[in-house]
């Protein structure tokens, strides 16, 4: 990515090359397509909607002027499109679990089954919070995003993000503790 910054702080000077949108495309777009997913996107839609963040990078990648990072602008792209999708379906959907075929083929098959069982977990716990706190709990704990980051990329005061941080964390021990105990 280091070598991506100048590219991009070129770009914001006018004009963008081909290989400065496909290296952005290439580094970027598993982040998009998971941040899609997570923000409730359903499969049939998800691809249009990667489509949709890209189309929109490429036109607006001449504009970026670096007052924030890539992934933060990418990741406001992501959530305008995601809650766009939403608007014109009339009805936010709920992120269905990943497919097992998304799995990947490296690990044993009793870790496979171990690591889907836990992405399913997870997948369910977050398409059970609401809309404010499921953001918090993706980019924050599974995207790895910081705290001012998230604060940043959402709009949302710094103490509140800390606030719904600390209730998500609390309710996924909660429902960790439920589905150890059930099993």
């Amino acid at each position: 990515m280091s070598q991506l910054q100048p590219s991009v702080e070129r770009a914001s000077l006018g004009g963008v090359d081909a290989s400065q949108f496909d290296q952005i495309y290439s580094d970027y777009f598993d982040f998009v397509w998971r941040c899609l997913r997570s923000l409730g996107v359903p499969e049939r839609g998800l691809d249009d909607a990667v489509q949709e963040v890209f189309i929109v990078v490429h036109r607006g990648l001449a504009r970026f002027r670096g007052d924030s990072l890539l992934r933060t602008w990418l990741y406001g792209i992501v959530r305008h499109v995601a809650y766009k999708q939403a608007r014109n379906a009339g009805r936010k959907e709920r992120a269905q679990p990943l497919d097992v075929e998304l799995e990947s083929p490296g690990p044993s098959p009793s870790q496979a089954a171990e690591e889907a069982q836990a992405a399913l977990f997870v997948q369910r716990f977050a398409g059970g919070l609401d809309e404010k706190k499921r953001e918090v709990f993706v980019l924050a704990l599974l995207e790895q995003f910081s705290a001012v980051e998230v604060a940043e990329m959402t709009g949302v005061p710094l103490n509140t993000v800390y606030t719904r941080l600390r209730k998500v964390r609390a309710e996924f021990r909660a429902a960790l503790e439920r589905h150890r105990g059930g099993t």
